[in-house]
């Protein structure tokens, strides 16, 4: 780290002598060292007090700059254990005219799945889920809530329920919700989803490893199955620097709709 205290100790020079904020040459002196491979993915950096007392400068001016990079995805923060360098996330491009489950997309593009329980079990029925599901105050829903990880990156957040007809045994479901809805007969054809923008409260951006208030998506899903019976109610979260939704669109009103160019 001894090249990073001296990149640091010259951006305070640099500052000093430009007028230029401080916090900002620190800030694009950190920046520097990660692009230039000074301290790598996952590594460690000096705690604000280490970083201060070498360079001269303020613990507040140096939370600055490190606050910054966090909120710019560069730095990461761990309760307890410090900052370090973010890994790079690969992005992950999603089509929204398919209907396929969280496993099935992942295994199409060759990435180690695993799920962390967070909720599975027979509950009361919450007033949305008996709209939705078309329930009664005394029948009861099952619910699902998992944490999606792909190749060691917590991606997404998914809390799905469903009435016990269609998931009579929350347990037995495994790596997908939809295998287990397809035993029983009851795997969804199609799918209405609304998606909009969501800044991650503290419990959500814990589980996704990202700084609270950072932008997310927030995908709402209703499934149907042929009868049009709605099957599946689910709440996702998504982290917003590793996923992009994708659409076909297409100019209506052509010769494909039965109407002459």
């Amino acid at each position: 780290m001894a090249d990073l205290a001296e990149r640091i100790q010259s951006a305070v020079r640099e500052a000093g002598q430009s007028g230029a904020p401080l916090y900002l040459k620190l800030k694009r002196s950190i920046e520097d060292a990660v692009q230039a491979g000074v301290i790598r993915p996952g590594d460690a950096l000096p705690s604000e007090r280490d970083i201060a007392a070498k360079a001269g400068i303020s613990r507040v001016t140096v939370r600055k700059a490190v606050q910054d990079l966090v909120k710019g995805g560069m730095l990461v923060q761990r309760h307890g254990s410090g900052t370090f360098v973010a890994r790079p996330v690969e992005r992950v491009e999603q089509s929204l005219s398919l209907l396929t489950s969280f496993t099935e997309d992942m295994a199409r593009r060759g990435m180690t799945l695993r799920s962390e329980w967070l909720e599975r079990g027979i509950y009361a029925p919450s007033p949305d889920e008996m709209m939705v599901l078309g329930l009664s105050a005394k029948e009861s829903v099952s619910r699902v809530s998992r944490l999606r990880i792909a190749d060691g990156t917590p991606l997404a957040i998914e809390r799905a329920s469903l009435s016990t007809a269609a998931l009579p045994d929350p347990m037995a479901v495994g790596s997908s919700l939809y295998a287990a809805l397809e035993k029983t007969g009851n795997r969804p054809v199609r799918a209405v989803q609304r998606i909009s923008a969501a800044n991650l409260g503290s419990v959500d951006a814990r589980l996704l490893d990202v700084p609270t208030g950072v932008a997310g998506l927030h995908i709402e899903r209703i499934s149907y199955l042929s009868t049009g019976k709605v099957v599946e109610f689910t709440r996702s979260i998504y982290r917003g620097d590793t996923y992009d939704f994708v659409a076909e669109l297409r100019i209506g009103g052509g010769a494909e709709d039965g109407v002459s160019p």
